[in-house]
């Protein structure tokens, strides 16, 4: 199934970074499944994409304490190649200026986000984890007003039945969020 996305609309690569790869803690099985799936897409979204990263904040509050507690090995400064880009993600922003909005919160959505794609955008999201970061940031999208489709092979999950349950949470928003298969299925057009 097809569908048509704007030609104004804006790939969000959320978290390509390695602190999900590897032997990290919070490496994600299908990572690189989901970086290649992202990577085919840029073309297509030239000028108008944005990566982000997932940073632990310099001193953690309320709900964080105990969750940094459970993972302290995260508690890095930003600058720690832990949570660098990945390859060719960190390229993109070094040879072409792409954006990068770093957030200490599982959504991305807010105002540095909407500071590069604006208030009212269509997302076109792909990146880790399913379960996590993107749909955490597809809700707030959503909720704001935003037109949001997640992109799933360019998605990965904590497990396979994570990544399958967040699409499948994901579909009930419908039609503010729209979930397709593969990045092949987008179509880039008037709406």
């Amino acid at each position: 199934m097809s569908v048509v996305v704007p030609t104004d609309a804006w790939l969000v690569a959320i978290d390509l970074q390695r602190v999900f790869t590897g032997d990290s803690p919070w490496s994600t099985p299908r990572y690189d499944e989901a970086a290649a799936g992202t990577a085919r897409l840029l073309p297509h979204f030239a000028g108008r994409t944005v990566f982000t990263r997932f940073v632990a904040p310099e001193r953690p509050q309320g709900a964080w304490v105990p969750y940094y507690r459970e993972w302290s090995f995260a508690l890095v400064p930003d600058t720690d190649p832990l949570y660098d880009l990945t390859a060719p993600f960190a390229a993109a922003v070094t040879d072409h200026g792409t954006p990068v909005v770093t957030e200490p919160t599982f959504g991305k959505w807010g105002t540095s986000l909407q500071g590069v794609v604006g208030d009212r955008p269509h997302l076109v999201l792909t990146g880790v984890s399913t379960d996590c970061c993107v749909v955490s940031t597809a809700l707030a999208a959503a909720d704001a007003g935003a037109s949001v489709t997640v992109v799933a092979d360019a998605c990965a999950g904590a497990s396979d039945e994570d990544h399958r349950r967040a699409l499948a949470l994901m579909r009930l928003y419908a039609p503010l969020i729209t979930v397709v298969e593969r990045g092949t299925d987008l179509v880039t057009g008037q709406v």
